[in-house]
C-alpha cells in the first residue's frame, strides 16, 4: 500500500453488548462490561491544575470520581450541555471515572465478526482509541476502546498495564 492511503489496524474484539452513545454528530459504541451506571449530568466541582477536559469530581456514594469530557479529549467540536447530556460511571481497570457524553441511545449485541477495522488516519483522535466500525443495519457505530482512552497517561488516572 502507498504512504498517500489509508492504513487499517486489525484488532480482536469480542462478541457482546455495547452501549450506544452520540458525540457531536457521530454514534460511538463501548462495552457494557465497562458501564457502572448512567446518570444525569450535574456540574463537577472544578479541580486546579486539570486538562481542560476534566471538567472536575463528583462525590459518587463516598467514592471520589473524575468526570472527563470525551467531546473534549476527543477534540470533537463543543456542543451545548442540554436535557439529554449524561454522565456514563465507568469501571476500567478497578478504577471509577465519568465520562460526559452527548446523550445515551441503547445496549446493541455486536459479533465479533462485524466489527471491522477502522482505517487509520493522521487525526486528532488516536488509533488505540478505536477498536473499529460495525454497521448496524443503517446505523455506521465507531466501537471506542474505553481502557486505552481513560488510561492514557495523558489522563493521569488510569495507571498503564
Amino acid at each position: 500500500m502507498s504512504s498517500q492511503g489509508a492504513r487499517y489496524h486489525q484488532v480482536t474484539v469480542d462478541s457482546g453488548q455495547f452501549l450506544t452513545l452520540r458525540l457531536g454528530g457521530e454514534e460511538y459504541a463501548i462495552d457494557i462490561l465497562r458501564v457502572q451506571e448512567i446518570r444525569s449530568y450535574e456540574e463537577p466541582t472544578k479541580m486546579v491544575n486539570s486538562p481542560d477536559f476534566i471538567k472536575g469530581v463528583i462525590n459518587l456514594r463516598g467514592v471520589i470520581v473524575p468526570i472527563v469530557d470525551l467531546r473534549l479529549k476527543l477534540s470533537i467540536p463543543k456542543v451545548d450541555y442540554t436535557e439529554f447530556t449524561v454522565v456514563i460511571i465507568l469501571n476500567v481497570r478497578g478504577t471509577v471515572v465519568g465520562a460526559v457524553v452527548d446523550a445515551v441511545s441503547d445496549v446493541v449485541t455486536l459479533q465479533s465478526e462485524n466489527i471491522k477495522p477502522a482505517p487509520q488516519f493522521e487525526s486528532k483522535i488516536e488509533s488505540r482509541f478505536i477498536v473499529g466500525l460495525a454497521n448496524l443495519g443503517e446505523r455506521m457505530l465507531i466501537v471506542m476502546n474505553m481502557e486505552s482512552l481513560m488510561s492514557n497517561t495523558e489522563l493521569g488516572l488510569v495507571g498503564a498495564l
